[in-house]
């Protein structure tokens, strides 16, 4: 029997992964659910976003479901104590390093998105981000007095070839998985650290010669999501432009509510949750759209578990339900965060 780490965390978590977990009891009954907190609750409740038997319940887990973190109420907190903390450190202490995102636009939503019609009704692709590295984890950084006294903030760009290799690999296997195109992006004109990653990448490609390589500038990428997003595949690119361009592909399906990750380990363990943040502002409210949570769950059941079975199950059952005209208020509805949980489940059978 398969343990799920339940992880809801700040704001809407609680209420999107409730809904998550009654979609997953009804396709795979035979899961156990252990709940801890983290983020801005976890702070509250035992003085850290990432506490010691949190960590411990993810570590034994078969597989984390996580809600989300954020509370202003943490704000003004010195930043290793801050709620975002403890995706970060469940990401290093885990060793998650590969971040998957599909974006395909279910048919019923393509009024919805910022795209025309027929443009969005192409979006079908897979973005690669690198999870463990560049600015988010680059040493040294940090804020200090320049020698004319202005302050000064610096961050460092870092990856080893290593590093670079390993995900790139991921996204090779994706790309031979699904229509055998890989698109790397970088922005190797003016970063060494990006120069670097397209030559390990163009190494990679050596042992993938039945996958076709480009290779994009950043900057052409983000225009090239709005402009022809068909043309994707798979996109394979680092921490910071994966975060920025997973987002953009949100807005060209219609929401961010709609769109589920998973950030995977070497052995294929995982944590599974919606790209979307805590939503502070609706939390509570029953306005939140659930299914990008629903949509990790079915990520989980195929990736961690092993049962694609199920995974199909809720993903068809997510399309039929937005077929049948179940809309949340992000998608121009008015149905609550738990209703919407119930059309998917109803659509379940």
């Amino acid at each position: 029997m398969s343990l799920i780490a339940l992880l809801p965390g700040d704001g809407i978590g609680p209420e999107v992964t409730a809904q998550a977990v009654g979609v997953l009891e009804r396709v795979a009954p035979g899961l156990r659910f252990e709940e801890a907190p983290v983020g801005g609750a976890a702070y509250k409740a035992a003085g850290h976003p990432l506490p010691p038997d949190t960590l411990a319940l993810a570590r034994k887990a078969d597989a984390i479901l996580f809600g989300a973190v954020g509370d202003p109420d943490c704000d003004r907190l010195e930043r290793a104590l801050r709620p975002e903390q403890a995706i970060l450190g469940l990401r290093k202490e885990l060793g998650l390093f590969a971040n998957l995102r599909p974006a395909k636009l279910f048919a019923q939503l393509a009024d919805a998105s910022a795209l025309r019609p027929e443009v969005a009704r192409t979006i079908d692709l897979v973005i690669i981000r690198e999870l463990t590295g560049d600015v988010y984890f680059g040493q040294p950084r940090g804020h200090r007095r320049t020698e004319g006294g202005l302050r000064e903030g610096f961050d460092t760009m870092r990856y080893d070839e290593s590093e670079i290799a390993r995900i790139a690999r991921v996204g090779f296997d994706t790309a031979r998985a699904r229509r055998g195109r890989l698109c790397s992006v970088d922005k190797a004109n003016v970063l060494e650290t990006s120069q670097l990653w397209r030559d390990v990448v163009i190494e990679v490609a050596s042992d993938y010669p039945d996958v076709q390589l480009e290779h994009m500038y950043v900057d052409n990428a983000a225009m090239q999501l709005v402009r022809n997003p068909g043309q994707f595949d798979v996109i394979v690119t680092g921490n910071l432009f994966g975060d920025i361009l997973s987002d953009q592909a949100s807005m060209c399906v219609g929401s961010i509510g709609l769109l589920p990750s998973a950030s995977l380990d070497s052995a294929g363990k995982g944590l599974y949750e919606p790209i979307h943040g805590s939503a502070p502002d609706i939390a509570g409210q029953g306005k939140a759209n659930p299914l990008a949570t629903i949509l990790s769950a079915a990520m989980m059941l195929r990736y961690s578990l092993g049962n694609a079975e199920a995974a199909d199950r809720i993903e068809a059952a997510v399309a039929a339900a937005l077929a049948s005209g179940a809309r949340s208020p992000d998608l121009g509805g008015t149905m609550t965060t738990a209703a919407m949980g119930e059309a998917v489940l109803a659509a379940v059978g």
